[in-house]
């Protein structure tokens, strides 16, 4: 009781931030106009600065196997989970070809980095390079977001999904890698690392913030696409409930399985068992509604899974660090 306690209460203030952004949204204090500038501040300044301060002196990314190991395993982890929920999707009813698109789209973006950054800090402190080996680990889930996975839910040219992922985060990450390899980090003055590692901290509370702010926005239209009528109802249930039980049922037991048996460090099974507990992640409903998904598809995945998840969580990550034999 007292692990899962530690778990629990390492993720409740992480669902306690969205609560917050979810609060100040309704109360119009952080409107929706302020949210494009907030989150390029954030994904383009704020979230590099905290990547650079994990890898520059992260002894655990000098090791080859991390480099190259950990985004092997986010690439092909999210892959197979569209891949399975792609084969699942006949079971749902769905009328629509982009209702299935998205449905196995969100269902294989884990929440790689707002949920999972957070508990890595919390929870591994003993083992500090665990959130640089997350951020590498990250580059394979964003190449296989905005590339196979893009291509799959819209039609988008390879060209165009490998551009996207050549994104600010992914820079950051190759630069922090360069100067920790080389030992460059020795020359930098010591009033920069003091400034990236205090924006840094600011990151994932401001993402977090952002995060409840959306979910504040759609839940009125989930809640309505849910319920709103006989059919809907009926098929909005059933894709949330099936939507919980790959998410949050079968595909952590694969991810636990692969983290069991696969010879990798301390660091990367930590980062899968975390990922492994993983609801769907919150910004597929932004890109499908950019890129011509099922909007009603994506909340009822998203939000059923997050929602779900406040109680699923806890419960996978401490079996999966037992399992794993963490």
């Amino acid at each position: 009781m007292s692990e899962f306690l530690t778990v629990l209460g390492a993720v409740l203030p992480v669902f306690s931030i969205m609560g917050v952004g979810f609060g100040l949204r309704r109360l119009r204090w952080l409107t929706a106009e302020a949210d494009q500038s907030l989150m390029r501040v954030t994904v383009n300044g704020l979230l590099p600065c905290l990547i650079v301060d994990s890898v520059i002196q992260n002894a655990a990314l000098r090791q080859p196997g991390n480099v190259l190991l950990a985004p092997a395993v986010g690439f092909g982890t999210v892959v197979f989970g569209i891949g399975l929920a792609w084969l699942c999707r006949p079971l749902f009813g769905f009328k629509r070809p982009a209702e299935g698109r998205t449905f196995a789209y969100c269902l294989g973006i884990y929440n790689y980095t707002y949920v999972p950054l957070p508990l890595a800090i919390l929870l591994f402190q003993d083992r500090p390079e665990t959130v640089g080996v997350l951020f590498v680990h990250n580059v394979g889930v964003e190449f296989a977001f905005w590339t196979l996975g893009l291509m799959m839910l819209s039609g988008v040219s390879l060209r165009s999904g490998w551009k996207k992922a050549l994104n600010a985060p992914v820079l950051s990450i190759v630069v922090g890698l360069a100067l920790n390899y080389t030992g460059a980090t020795a020359w930098l003055p010591r009033f920069f690392l003091v400034t990236v590692h205090v924006l840094g901290q600011c990151a994932f509370p401001m993402a977090l913030l952002l995060i409840g702010t959306v979910i504040s926005d759609e839940f009125l239209e989930f809640r309505r696409s849910a319920l709103g009528g006989p059919g809907a109802a009926a098929n909005g249930w059933r894709v949330m409930i099936g939507s919980c039980v790959i998410r949050l049922g079968l595909l952590p037991v694969l991810f636990l399985l692969l983290a069991r048996h696969l010879d990798c460090s301390v660091e990367l099974k930590n980062v899968m068992v975390l990922e492994a507990a993983m609801p769907a992640a919150v910004l597929p409903i932004v890109v499908a509604k950019h890129y011509g998904g099922d909007v009603n598809t994506a909340l009822r995945v998203v939000l059923s899974t997050s929602i779900a998840g406040l109680l699923t969580i806890p419960l996978w990550i401490r079996f999966g660090l037992k399992f794993v034999g963490l």
